[in-house]
């Protein structure tokens, strides 16, 4: 809860108030500890006095019992104790509920949330898919190829059938992009498939979620809490983890420099931390660290929530300025040496030892250091945390159902729409391609037949040309030796008739066998 325009937290063994400082708590932080240590009543103290400070705050709902914020507190004779403990009546600590916007990736417990696939870009989704370095290098080219051709990649039908399309056209983009192997295209496809039947074909949709909707107050000025129904997501860690890291790539590319402000202008906290940074390749983590070393100055503040310090690696655990450090057990020497550096990530206190204190904790105690005026960490403190304002524990689906339909966000986001992008083009494309095709090949056929009915006229002309020939011939030829045989037979009859009647006949016959057979010869040649 605030006080003095500060956040009051925790109280020391001693009852002094310890505080963390506005204008400080965009220098991130760390919440570790044990399960059962207390590490959510934490979170919700931190996350209900942003709000208090018209911060909006996100948080991600692993448990599901952090829905219980939109409740007032349910009073009891522990809360009563603790309230007089820290004195938190004369400080003004009421129950009160607090205004939240629900989300799921699902669109089942919350308010759809989405994103494109272009918006997650190739680095991120490789990550999701579980890519090798080739197969992450080909998933580089298919966005290259969209983005040179204007297509957009909005869902994952989007995507298959860009990989498909760069698939069937390998030959043709080898030249300008590369060699693209099949193999390795079937190797993505089946990556993608496997993504959609855990649900991210419902997360890569329109309309993909605008970041600024968050940056929002409720009621009496309280900065709006959104909620990440996670109780699925967490089921798949890394779609959790890249979702995460997407996000807060978003919001580094979004927000504006802002300097360092009075108080942030949004807070993240982010459950199962160890998780964004598990089987993470060097090139995300160098991206993981940059983010989170820069976003400050957009006044961005992360809080990473996670059951031991180590879970974090040290380039960001470099960053976490503010640290709630909650009990953690040692049993074996592994663990003991875990607690040592968590220990030795303190500021020490001459008043106890840091390493023996964080393996006493009780629930709801801690070790905690935050950033003074200048900067510089302040001496570590045992404390007890303060006691939540609203519900603590989960809400029933009913009162869940009423407070999704209630935000002014469901009716932007709740419906999908699928608008024109590379899926429909590349049909449309296919399409007209395949009646191209089946037109040049009807033409094709069209040629053959008009080719074959032209070869087959042309032999038939060349045919009657040729019984003509033979007919004219056998004309000029009857002609002929019916005219030489009569021009033979009265030159016979003049020669032989000078030996009388018989010569005369005899004559005339052997003169037309001679006149026909002399013009049979001449035709001939």
């Amino acid at each position: 809860m605030l006080k003095d325009n500060k956040i009051w937290i925790a109280n020391t063994e001693a009852g002094e108030n310890v505080f963390l400082l506005p204008k400080m708590a965009n220098r991130h932080g760390l919440i570790a500890g044990a399960t059962g240590t207390g590490k959510t009543i934490t979170l919700k103290v931190l996350a209900e006095s942003f709000s208090d400070m018209g911060v909006p705050v996100f948080l991600a709902d692993v448990k599901g019992d952090l829905a219980g914020m939109i409740k007032e507190g349910a009073d009891s004779e522990n809360m009563q104790n603790r309230i007089k403990k820290f004195g938190l009546s004369e400080a003004g600590f009421k129950y009160q509920k607090y205004p939240a916007v629900f989300w799921d990736v699902f669109g089942e417990r919350g308010i759809p949330l989405r994103t494109t696939v272009s918006e997650m870009g190739p680095l991120l989704l490789a990550r999701i898919l579980g890519l090798n370095d080739l197969q992450r290098d080909l998933l580089s080219i298919a966005f290259k190829i969209a983005d040179d051709q204007n297509l957009l990649l909005i869902d994952t039908k989007d995507l298959k059938a860009m990989l498909n399309y760069i698939g069937e056209n390998n030959k043709e983009f080898a030249a300008s992009y590369g060699n693209i192997s099949k193999v390795s295209v079937a190797a993505i496809m089946r990556a993608i498939v496997s993504l959609e039947i855990a649900g991210a074909d419902k997360f890569f949709f329109e309309p993909a979620l605008d970041i600024r909707d968050w940056f929002t107050t409720g009621e009496g000025g309280k900065g709006m809490i959104n909620i990440l129904d996670s109780t699925s997501l967490i089921n798949n860690g890394t779609l959790y983890a890249t979702f995460l890291l997407w996000m807060m790539s978003e919001l580094f590319e979004t927000l504006p420099e802002v300097g360092d402000p009075d108080k942030p202008k949004m807070v993240f906290f982010f459950d199962e931390a160890h998780l964004l940074f598990k089987d993470t390749p060097k090139l995300l983590m160098d991206k993981i660290e940059q983010v989170v070393k820069l976003i400050r100055s957009k006044g961005v503040g992360i809080y990473f929530v996670t059951q031991n310090p180590r879970d974090v690696p040290d380039g960001v655990l470099a960053q976490l300025g503010n640290r709630i450090q909650h009990a953690l057990h040692a049993y074996t020497p592994s663990d003991m040496k875990a607690v040592k550096a968590a220990a030795d990530s303190f500021r020490e206190n001459p008043a106890f030892k840091t390493v023996d204190v964080i393996q006493e904790l009780g629930t709801g105690e801690a070790v905690c250091s935050f950033l003074s005026e200048d900067g510089t960490p302040t001496m570590c403190e045992r404390v007890k945390i303060l006691p939540p304002q609203s519900f603590m524990g989960g809400i029933d689906d009913g009162t869940r159902s009423s407070a999704v339909k209630e935000s002014i966000l469901y009716s932007k986001y709740y419906e999908p729409h699928d608008p024109d992008s590379a899926y429909e083009f590349l049909e449309r494309k296919g399409l007209a391609d395949a009646e191209e095709e089946a037109r040049k090949k009807a033409e094709a056929e069209a040629q053959k037949i008009r080719e074959k009915e032209e070869a087959a006229a042309a032999k038939a002309a060349e045919k009657e040309k040729a019984v003509a020939e033979r007919k004219k011939k056998q004309a000029a030829k009857s002609v002929g030796s019916s005219v030489a045989g009569t021009i033979g037979r009265e030159v016979g009859k003049s020669v032989g008739g000078s030996f009388g009647k018989f010569g005369k006949t005899l004559g005339g016959n052997l003169g037309a066998s001679l006149g026909r057979g002399l013009l049979a010869t001449l035709f001939r040649s």
